[in-house]
């Protein structure tokens, strides 16, 4: 059985006139803060049975005139895609969804989109006692485990990042492989599980990515920065960049991983990382070192 639209739009109603995000809390918590409530994107939902993966969808849906807020949800995906083209597994019984926005970001920020967007979901899972936490750059972690993960994609003009589509895929009832957890499995036999059903999940995935887009729009990287790296795992964890040793200090201002190195490797004109101001000191783009899973067990 396919996802209800109705449901998932009137649960969204529901969560505009209950919640707002309240970015100064740096456990990412809620409270009473009417201007960053994401109402303002109004969404445009097109649920499809199969698609071979909703980012490709609503990208041609772009082309042909569709808003921001245009939003496509699939029950599977044919050939679902993951970061640096690793496909993402998309069994019926996930989330699989993709937002648009049109951001007007300078393209070198184009890795906060994912931040902010992994930012607004952690918060709002932890809201309602899923306690998710991020592995940089895209990955959701729920015990350890592989919860879900982002995928963002942006059209660049002179410099600029015009339009941009935010897909998500979420483990709801689906299988997953070893280093993966499933929402339904985690909420078990709870009497009173938090997320009852997958419109449900769909209806906050759109709100809590939204919420974090406008957080950032509104306030700045400077608000979700401390905010993100309190909800980041693998802080403090030793990792190996070109043979050098090193250990995890955080993320910087345009999203990139900040390492410590015990020595400086050679510079060499292809070289993975950029230099910092600290020169024992580098920034890692995504895809260039595998940290792992699980990260944690519970």
């Amino acid at each position: 059985m396919g996802l209800n639209q109705d449901d998932i739009e009137n649960i969204l109603r529901g969560l505009r006139s209950q919640h707002t995000v309240n970015p100064g809390m740096t456990d990412g918590g809620f409270a009473s803060h009417p201007s960053l409530s994401p109402s303002s994107l109004d969404f445009s939902i097109q649920i499809c049975d199969q698609v071979t993966s909703t980012n490709e969808t609503l990208w041609t849906l772009l082309a042909d005139g569709a808003p921001p807020g245009t939003v496509v949800i699939a029950t599977r995906q044919t050939a679902g895609k993951g970061q640096r083209g690793r496909q993402w597994e998309s069994s019926p019984g996930g989330l699989y969804l993709s937002l648009a926005l049109t951001p007007n970001l300078n393209a070198r920020d184009a890795l906060l989109l994912t931040l902010c967007s992994a930012w607004g979901l952690a918060t709002t899972f932890r809201a309602y006692n899923i306690p998710v936490s991020l592995k940089w750059p895209n990955d959701l972690i729920l015990e350890g485990y592989k919860l879900g993960g982002i995928l963002t994609e942006t059209k660049i003009h002179q410099g600029q990042i015009t339009k941009a589509v935010v897909g998500v895929g979420i483990n709801w009832s689906n299988p997953v492989p070893e280093t993966g957890i499933s929402l339904q499995r985690f909420l078990g036999d709870r009497p009173y599980p938090e997320i009852t059903s997958l419109e449900m999940l769909a209806a906050l995935t759109l709100w809590a990515v939204a919420s974090g887009y406008q957080t950032f729009d509104q306030k700045g990287v400077g608000t979700l920065l401390p905010s993100y790296q309190n909800l980041m795992v693998g802080i403090g964890q030793p990792v190996a960049v070109e043979g050098s040793a090193g250990v995890v200090l955080g993320v910087s201002d345009t999203g990139e991983l900040r390492v410590r190195l015990k020595r400086s490797p050679a510079s060499e004109p292809n070289s993975a990382f950029t230099s910092a101001s600290n020169p024992e000191e580098i920034e890692l783009m995504p895809g260039t070192i595998n940290q792992g899973y699980p990260i944690l067990r519970a």
